[in-house]
């Protein structure tokens, strides 16, 4: 099937581009392409206008800056796959990128797209939300910051508004033990559930902990009562046991024809205890 007629601008700058979505209700954006494209061509979507700002510079870069990371958002996920200062500085990112669709995917992708597309079920969005990750949003008033825990409003859709475009992602240094456990019907599908964890440990004592799961809710959870419940354990069986069912306990899963909302929410326990007792290993 092709996609059916829309209009096409390739923009030559981010307030062209601003100014051509703020003007036409349900224009796309088209950066990477994996996501869109198959939509247009399915006639699931059918916009009006396609705003391509893959030309725009400025958009893709990566560096380190005062203790955070700063990724473009045109930067591909293999960029950011191969980065030693992700794997350094972001370890959790560094092994959740590695999970995103198949390799000729992520040579494609970008960063900004896919938290742009807002897929619950996807790693990025989760991680983000995991890292504390602030975006850039540019609109017609300018640029302004949105935290990850607030970008994310439901199944594809974003606090982005008329006219707004992600333009940058900005995410904390944050080393420590981490983990990602993913369950998924075939290998490099989206999972029916992922859990990102980490912990940073003083000795035996948890000093801070990051849980987020995806695919158990209408957005990526960020399970901040088994966070605090383990800061100040050891992390013994006991204490990750009792993480994990208070992780299971904040999701509201969907129910469709590939699981029920129980089986994701018990899994959601089963992948928390794994990843955590991973995390505290690598710490």
């Amino acid at each position: 099937m092709k996609a059916a007629p829309f209009d096409y601008l390739r923009a030559s700058s981010l307030d062209e581009a601003a100014e051509a979505l703020a003007g036409t209700p349900d224009a796309r954006v088209l950066a990477g392409g994996q996501s869109l494209v198959p939509l247009l061509n399915l006639r699931q979507i059918r916009p009006p206008l396609v705003v391509d700002i893959n030309r725009l510079d400025g958009l893709s870069f990566l560096r380190t800056d005062n203790g955070r990371l700063e990724i473009g958002a045109l930067t591909r996920h293999r960029v950011v796959e191969m980065s030693e200062a992700v794997r350094s500085d972001v370890p959790l990112l560094a092994e959740a990128i590695g999970y995103v669709g198949h390799a000729a995917i992520r040579n494609r992708g970008t960063i900004g797209g896919s938290l742009a597309h807002a897929e619950p079920a996807a790693e990025l969005p989760a991680v983000m939300v995991a890292l504390d990750a602030e975006f850039g949003v540019h609109g017609p008033g300018g640029e302004r910051l949105v935290a990850a825990r607030d970008f994310f409003l439901g199944p594809h859709r974003t606090a982005l508004g008329p006219g707004e475009l992600l333009t940058r992602i900005s995410v904390p240094a944050r080393q420590g033990g981490h983990a990602v456990e993913e369950l998924s019907r075939r290998s490099r599908e989206l999972p029916l559930v992922a859990v990102f964890a980490a912990v940073t440990m003083s000795g035996d004592v948890c000093e801070a902990a990051r849980i987020a799961v995806g695919g158990a809710g209408p957005t990526p959870i960020r399970a901040t009562t088994a966070e605090e419940s383990l800061v100040g354990s050891a992390l013994t069986a006991d204490a990750i046991a009792v993480a994990a069912e208070l992780a299971a306990a904040a999701t509201d899963p969907p129910s469709d024809l590939h699981a029920p909302p129980g089986y994701r929410r018990e899994m959601t326990a089963v992948l928390t205890r794994r990843a955590i007792a991973r995390a505290k290993e690598r710490a």
